[in-house]
């Protein structure tokens, strides 16, 4: 592969097209009887055949050998990652925090420094999502992931990514994010050493962009600003250990090529990038703080309409303006689960509590909002114009309720005092105004 220089494809479920090799790509058709340079014709389909066309998913392959040339596969143990609700523990509806995870001593890469700290559904009803952190200090070396449970959302917090896929090289910063689709080939190396980042693991429908309804044509996450990569092939040799996530159990299996020999392809089922600082933010230009959807850049829908498996919203920098207004986020209760992470800078509604690489959860009717510090400066602020700058805050949202793991409760970075920041909410009433 050419990493001097990557390339990408610019646009959100668009009918891309890719070669490495001139002609490379058949005409014409899908599968001629002899692919063009002797490949190998691959499907992979990332919805039912018979989805409806909008929303149908598949990407043709051509590659020097297909997937099926591999070996059996073995247990293999991965103690750190589980799958849906059942495997949680049992917690009391108590608003949750943590602090940083800390990245291990130990030789972990991202496969083996995976950790749940909250999940719900289930893989096999292909419904809900996992909330994990990556701790990893080592690149993936001649060893690739399958997720075949579902699509991975990857948001670094702490290094780059450079992410390897059958399609060709992403490379992911803190501040951008990346999404690998269900069932795809794809390694991570950590060119800054040392990572950390959040995971959405999501079992349900794929995800896309959100409807503006009245905002209009345009907004929010613009469709143009999502990149795919372009087709790039391992011309290296070696054995390769295939690690495959499937049916809520890890598997392993060692082949004599690399899964990364896609010479061209063409479809629209692709790993794709996006960076946050390109998200167009709606706000109150008048008065009051608005519900937290106007920040969703993603969304994988449910079988309700307008209620979510999951939702990716995030809290970037932003101008606050409002007049006569309470301007962080009010105190609620929400039918909604929230699990939140801060990818750098300070978040308006928890300012000390809530540190990058951290995560706090809010469950289904859990009640939350700003801490008393926050409560008592913004109820005094001068209320001009003021950049909420450097900052960048991400929620996964999902209509189910997120249920913590062994590792989140007992782990260490648990704060076990988090409510007392409310503490100090005294009863102001006044009778008379």
């Amino acid at each position: 592969m050419n990493t001097s220089t990557l390339r990408y494809q610019s646009g959100f479920g668009n009918e891309f097209v890719s070669e490495a090799v001139a002609g490379a790509l058949p005409e014409g058709r899908n599968s001629p009887q002899r692919a063009p340079h002797d490949l190998y014709t691959e499907l992979l389909s990332g919805t039912a055949f018979t989805a409806p066309r909008a929303e149908n998913r598949r990407t043709w392959l051509y590659r020097r050998q297909p997937s099926v040339v591999t070996s059996g596969y073995q247990p293999y143990v991965q103690a750190g990652w589980t799958t849906g609700a059942a495997g949680g523990v049992v917690v009391p509806p108590d608003p949750l925090r943590w602090a940083p995870f800390a990245i291990p001593t130990e030789a972990l890469d991202f496969v083996d420094g995976m950790r749940t700290v909250a999940a719900n559904g289930d893989t096999h009803g292909q419904t809900g999502l996992a909330a994990h952190v990556y701790l990893a200090n080592r690149s993936m070396v001649q060893r690739a992931l399958v997720n075949a449970d579902g699509e991975m959302l990857l948001v670094p917090q702490q290094g780059r990514l450079r992410l390897t896929t059958e399609l060709g090289l992403l490379d992911v910063a803190p501040g951008e994010i990346a999404v690998i689709p269900r069932g795809m080939a794809f390694s991570v190396a950590l060119p800054d050493g040392p990572s950390r980042g959040y995971v959405c693991e999501n079992y349900g429908a794929a995800f896309r962009l959100p409807e503006l309804g009245p905002i209009g044509s345009n907004g929010l996450a613009n469709a143009r600003d999502f990149l795919a990569p372009t087709a790039a092939f391992e011309t290296s040799t070696g054995a390769y250990e295939i690690v495959k996530k499937f049916g809520g159990h890890f598997w392993a299996t060692s082949q004599a090529h690399t899964p990364f020999n896609v010479v061209a392809w063409h479809g629209n089922l692709v790993p794709y990038k996006y960076n946050t600082a390109h998200f167009m933010t709606i706000g109150s230009i008048s008065y009051d703080h608005p519900d937290p959807s106007i920040f969703t850049v993603l969304t994988s829908p449910s079988d309700t309409a307008g209620t979510a498996n999951c939702d990716f919203v995030i809290f970037p920098p932003r101008w606050m303006v409002a007049e006569n207004t309470f301007r962080p986020p009010w105190y609620h209760r929400n039918l909604m689960s929230e699990f939140m992470g801060l990818v750098y800078g300070q978040y308006d509604a928890k300012p000390e509590g809530f540190k990058p690489g951290g995560a706090s959860l809010h469950n289904c009717m859990v009640p939350h909002g700003p801490d008393t510090e926050a409560f008592e400066k913004a109820s005094s602020a001068d209320l001009a114009p003021h950049k909420l700058d450097n900052t960048l805050a991400f929620m996964f949202e999902s209509r189910y309720t997120f249920v913590p793991t062994a590792y989140a409760m007992q782990g260490g970075a648990l704060d076990s005092a988090y409510a007392n920041c409310w503490q100090g909410l005294k009863d102001n009433f006044k009778e008379t105004p």
